[in-house]
């Protein structure tokens, strides 16, 4: 079987004309020239970006996937081909839907009729890993029971894409090996991160805790709304959420014709954005039209909950000192705060990445802020600190890809949208929670816990060390936990636990 889909993907590989690739290139050009010589006919009209797409919907719903992941990481392709990869359809044929009786009653335990009241054998979407009916819970006391929509893993799909994966490594090595630019594509990386992403939504539960969080994240809320989690209707190969009624968000002439304010729904998008990002540092990874839908009330609906990214504090913290120093212009301060976060090496000089950063950024300026793509400008400094041998972290990809989905369709629904307008408002409010008296409070309140454990033995330590009892032992300790503390938070602690001891030391 290996054998038989290697051959195939030679074969999409030399219909396509893919093997231009390797034209001109010493070690691998013989692959070019034999092609060529080749007398089987192909259509070669298209530019080979297209074409790219084209093979891999050929190939299958695997590696059409493998393409929208691709497409997300801008930082190691050309624009051309991240444009291309983004506009792969993921157009699967739905599997029956007595197959979906017998996957959901395997998983839970009992029959389709007994689960729902009802259930909708045909398909509301269908696409590589996953399939939608519509369903509806048994009712109480006489009432109708909820409305339901229940994804159902494609049966099967295991072996498929465990053999893909492999094949997907083996040209990845081949990539790395042959071809000059190889090692700083990371094709090994990438297949590994795409390995990582579809066995997550092999695991139904995994997208279920993911909604679970992001609803209560947005408990209340009067931007976005995220259905309920039926866990007891769901298991690995099937998830039963609330079913939500909505117009999907790419219907414009829909939206307006239900008297949904666009403007103000473009504003909600970017505040839903910088809400996850730097409130929750979680954050929905794959929100592009197809899994956002809008509610009669004007608030949008999230759907699909497969991709989700996660920020640190320290993610979170750069990132804001990034974005605002980007809008003041000070391009010093976008460099020092790279070398800090530790995306450049240490030793990077502060002055040549500004200067790089500074030749980036300053042509946009030029532009109304309305006019300015804050996700290509990402995409832009990305692509000029390769040379820096910056390293590109998953989550701010993801976060970058979120970013861009966001902005166009912010800009989709009001072209005059302002992000910085709408978003610099938020960002000087969280950084001064950071970073004043009440994020001082927040950080002590939350090491009190920890404290209550260390305060009764500081006295005793110290003491150990003044007096040279174990200070060896002591001091390594002490080292070690240096080591292992952020600078930040060990400043902190240290100070109030010293103050601590000296209260103590006197008043025993």
């Amino acid at each position: 079987m290996r054998i038989a889909r290697f051959s195939k993907i030679v074969a999409t590989f030399y219909r396509f004309g893919l093997d231009e690739f390797f034209a001109g290139r010493a070690r691998v050009g013989f692959i070019h020239r034999l092609c060529q010589l080749t007398p089987l006919p192909r259509d070669l009209s298209a530019p080979l970006p297209q074409r790219v797409r084209l093979a891999l919907e050929a190939l299958g719903p695997i590696f059409v996937k493998f393409g929208q992941v691709l497409s997300t990481r801008r930082d190691l392709l050309p624009e051309a081909y991240a444009d291309a990869l983004a506009h792969l359809q993921d157009n699967v044929q739905a599997f029956d839907g007595a197959i979906s009786h017998q996957v959901i009653a395997r998983n839970l335990g009992r029959p389709v009729a007994e689960l729902y009241a009802e259930f909708d054998d045909v398909p509301v979407a269908s696409a590589s890993v996953a399939q939608v009916h519509r369903a509806r819970l048994h009712g109480t006391d006489g009432k109708p029971g909820r409305a339901v929509a229940v994804k159902v893993l494609r049966p099967g799909i295991l072996p498929v894409i465990e053999q893909d994966l492999a094949l997907m490594r083996l040209l990845a090595r081949l990539v790395e090996r042959f071809l000059p630019d190889g090692k700083r594509l990371k094709p090994l990386e990438v297949v590994a991160e795409f390995d990582r992403h579809l066995h997550d939504e092999l695991d139904l539960m995994h997208e279920a805790g993911n909604a679970s969080q992001l609803r209560r994240n947005f408990t209340g809320s009067d931007m976005l709304l995220v259905p309920e989690v039926f866990y007891d209707y769901s298991a690995r190969e099937v998830l039963t959420l609330e079913w939500m009624d909505g117009i999907p968000v790419g219907q414009i002439e829909r939206l307006r014709e239900a008297g949904v304010d666009l403007k103000k729904l473009s504003r909600f998008g970017v505040e839903i954005f910088f809400t996850q990002v730097f409130r929750h540092g979680f954050f929905h990874a794959d929100m592009h039209p197809g899994n956002i839908f809008v509610a009669d009330d004007g608030r949008y609906i999230a759907l699909d909950f497969g991709i989700v990214g996660s920020l640190t504090e320290s993610d979170k913290h750069y990132l804001a000192v990034n974005f605002l120093a980007f809008f003041n212009r000070d391009y010093h301060r976008v460099a020092t705060a790279h070398i800090e976060s530790g995306w450049v090496p240490k030793d990077t000089r502060a002055e040549e990445l500004e200067a790089a950063v500074r030749t980036v950024c300053e042509p946009i300026f030029d532009k109304p802020l309305s006019q300015i793509s804050f996700g290509l400008v990402l995409l832009r400094l990305f692509e000029t600190s390769r040379r820096f041998n910056v390293e590109i972290q998953p989550q701010l990809v993801l976060l970058q890809k979120t970013l861009l989905n966001i902005e166009g369709l912010g800009r989709q629904l009001d072209p005059d949208l302002d992000l910085w307008d709408t978003a610099k408002p938020f960002l000087t409010k969280w950084m001064n929670e950071q970073i004043g008296w009440r994020g001082l409070l927040r950080t002590l309140k939350n090491e009190v816990p920890e404290w209550a454990t260390t305060l009764p033995a500081i006295p005793r330590k110290l003491n150990e060390v003044l007096s040279g009892k174990g200070s060896e032992l002591a001091v390594q300790g002490y080292i070690q936990l240096m080591r292992e503390q952020k600078t930040q938070n060990f400043m902190l602690k240290l100070i109030a636990l010293l103050l601590a001891a000296l209260l103590l030391r006197d008043w025993l």
